[in-house]
């Protein structure tokens, strides 16, 4: 299961959900706050607190900025 930290609005979030629903992989959203200061939780898990982030448990990859999870999805579930 992959989990999205994401953020309503974001066109670079749905860039990924867009490339996540292509490639068929079941994930789990987590909407985070609109202020960067209030995202302890994507800080937590990627030590940046930017959307959007994954984080793959199948493969041990947590993966902040859109053009890197589109590559890593492409490679990983096409």
């Amino acid at each position: 299961m992959v989990t999205l930290y994401r953020l309503e609005g974001c066109p670079y979030c749905e860039i990924v959900v867009d490339r996540l629903e292509e490639c068929e992989v079941e994930y789990e959203s987590v909407w985070v706050e609109g202020l960067h200061s209030k995202r302890d939780e994507v800080k937590r898990v990627s030590g940046q607190r930017g959307v959007p982030v994954i984080v793959d448990d199948e493969h041990g990859v947590t993966m902040p900025e859109s053009e890197r999870i589109l590559d890593y999805l492409e490679s990983t579930y096409a």
